[in-house]
C-alpha cells in the first residue's frame, strides 16, 4: 500500500470517535507499530488534529470532512451532459467554460475512466441557435448576476416587432 493511501486509511479509521491503539491501527494497515508512530506524527505536522499517546491509543479531536477523492462513471456523465447542455444553450461563455471544465477532469481523473467521457452517447440538440444570441445569453447572464434590468425587443421571423 502506497504511504499516501495508508495515512488515508489512518485517518479514516481514527474518524470513529474511539481509542484505537497503534497495535491495532499496525494490524489494521500491515505495518509495525513503529510506522503508525510515524505516521500519527506526520498527520500531527500536517494539521491534522490527532489526540493521544503511545501505549493508550489515538482518535481525532475533531471531524474532518475529506472530500471525494474520485468521480464515479455516472457523475461523469452527468458532467459530460451538463456541460454539452451549456455548450449548446449558455451562451458562449458558459460554454467555453463548460468545456474548461472537462479538459480539467479529462487530466485529473485515472485513464481507465477516460473512456467515460469520451464515450458518453448523451447528446444535446442546438437547434439552429443563431451566434448573435451566445451574445445575448451572455448578455442577460451578467445583467442577472448584476441585477441590472434588461429591455428585450422582439421581432418575429418576418421582421415584425411583436
Amino acid at each position: 500500500m502506497r504511504r499516501a493511501d495508508r495515512l488515508f486509511q489512518l485517518v479514516q479509521i481514527l474518524r470513529n470517535k474511539r481509542l484505537v491503539t497503534a497495535r491495532e491501527l499496525a494490524e489494521r494497515l500491515d505495518v509495525s507499530e513503529r510506522t503508525i508512530y510515524r505516521d500519527i506524527q506526520d498527520l500531527s505536522v500536517s494539521g491534522v488534529l490527532v489526540e493521544g499517546e503511545a501505549g493508550v491509543g489515538y482518535h481525532l479531536r475533531y471531524s474532518l470532512d475529506i472530500p471525494p477523492l474520485m468521480f464515479t462513471t455516472a457523475e461523469i456523465e452527468a458532467l459530460v451532459v451538463g456541460a454539452r447542455m451549456l455548450k449548446a444553450w449558455g451562451g458562449s461563455e458558459l460554454g467555453s467554460s463548460a468545456q474548461s471544465v472537462l479538459d480539467k477532469v479529462h487530466a485529473v481523473i485515472p485513464a481507465e475512466l477516460h473512456r467515460h467521457l469520451e464515450e458518453s452517447r448523451l447528446f444535446t440538440m442546438r437547434f439552429g441557435v443563431r451566434e448573435d444570441l451566445e451574445t445575448t445569453l451572455d448578455t442577460c447572464r451578467h445583467a442577472i448576476a448584476q441585477r441590472r434590468y434588461l429591455r428585450l425587443d422582439y421581432q418575429r421571423a418576418d421582421h415584425e416587432s411583436s
